[in-house]
């Protein structure tokens, strides 16, 4: 009977969402995400075509991706050097809001 219950939680906890588990407020995010609009746009969607759109991200993606920034891993003069005084929690309210965001829904082909 207890392999019965175990499996059985065990299945039922691998439904649960993944978001679920994330950190990071959205909310302060929105607030925290300000010097990234000019690039990136309010919400995400980006005003440049050089410039990613981040709305819809996976929110684990942005995180580990401002972490490479901040940490030197990953190399661009302007997203190291905004991403270089952020801290853990700005990092995961940052990316809670964007991820939050409606992102993108079809593949335009030049």
């Amino acid at each position: 009977m207890n392999k019965i219950q175990t499996s059985l939680t065990f299945a039922l906890l691998s439904l649960v969402p993944a978001v679920a588990f994330s950190a990071g407020n959205a909310a302060a995010g929105q607030s925290k995400s300000v010097v990234c609009h000019a690039c990136h746009g309010p919400t995400g969607q980006s005003v440049q075509p050089i410039y990613p759109n981040l709305g819809g991200q996976h929110q684990d993606y942005l995180v580990k991706s401002l972490q490479e920034f901040r940490n030197g891993r990953r190399q661009n003069a302007i997203m190291s050097g905004f991403a270089a005084n952020l801290s853990d929690a700005d990092i995961e309210d940052i990316s809670a809001w964007f991820a939050s965001q409606q992102g993108l829904t079809e593949i335009k082909h030049k």
